[in-house]
């Protein structure tokens, strides 16, 4: 795609760098020569191995290793909205300025109708992914204003055309879309942008989760399918993509809008 990142202004964090989406992220922005701070939860192994990915991709993209050095992964728990704040302050010191924040986390969560859902279930879905993104954003801001940055979140593209029995995803990653508008609409007169991108159905990522779960079986694969009008599924690298595309400087004059990367599935 060749799209540079806001690269030059400061470091992008990507909160939920070791998923699927946010691994996919991490390296995007390493092969555009962006110093990355990624988060973990637990898995410290893969944030390392991740990194260490970052000397190769930035030396075939012509921009040496130099960057490599720049880069660090630390654990977060996004639950934990002291410990939050507490990581954009570290961000903040290790690398100067922030340019980007992407959030590409949230809970792992079950297909399920719902009329299934208990109440306390979903409370805990909207603490762990949208009271967690507000305290990301909330954190940052001070950061962003600084250099005019801007705000990615990952959200889904159920939020345009409801699936059957992704309710438990796609309500509180509608509430981090209605957060998002309400941050482009106030922090625009800071020169911050927030904008989100919605998956639809990926081959990789948290779909081969719920696969191996017996959440998606073949049935409901292929009748995602179907109802895609590119009768095929889409990738974390082809999201990735979009992320990179709202965070530079090609995409600076948009702002509270959502990009479906989705196959036509909302069409």
């Amino acid at each position: 795609m060749g799209t540079p990142s806001a690269q030059g202004r400061g470091a992008v964090v990507v909160v939920g760098g070791t998923g699927g989406i946010g691994s996919a992220v991490v390296r995007g922005f390493r092969r555009d020569g962006a110093p990355v701070c990624l988060t973990y939860r637990r898995n410290r192994e893969r944030a390392e191995a991740l990194l260490a990915e970052a000397p190769t991709a930035a030396e075939a993209s012509g921009r040496g290793s130099g960057v490599a050095a720049e880069s660090a992964a630390l654990p977060l728990d996004i639950t934990d909205f002291d410990a939050v704040a507490e990581f954009a302050s570290t961000a903040g010191r290790r690398f100067g300025s922030i340019a980007t924040v992407v959030y590409a986390a949230g809970p792992l969560v079950r297909q399920r109708h719902l009329s299934r859902v208990a109440p306390t279930e979903m409370r805990d879905v909207l603490v762990g992914d949208s009271a967690a993104f507000f305290a990301v954003a909330h954190a940052f801001l001070p950061a962003l204003r600084e250099t005019g940055g801007s705000i990615v979140a990952v959200t889904t593209a159920a939020g345009r055309r409801f699936a059957v029995r992704d309710g438990m995803s796609a309500v509180p990653k509608a509430s981090v879309e209605a957060v998002v508008t309400g941050l482009a609409v106030e922090e625009g007169r800071f020169g911050v942008r927030a904008n989100c991108v919605g998956p639809g159905m990926l081959s990789d990522g948290m779909a081969q989760t719920l696969a191996a779960a017996g959440d998606l079986d073949d049935a409901a694969l292929e009748a995602a399918r179907v109802n895609t009008p590119l009768r095929r599924f889409g990738s974390c690298e082809d999201v990735a993509e979009a992320v990179r595309f709202l965070a530079s400087d090609r995409a600076g004059f948009i702002t509270g809008q959502k990009l479906d990367v989705d196959g036509g599935y909302g069409a």
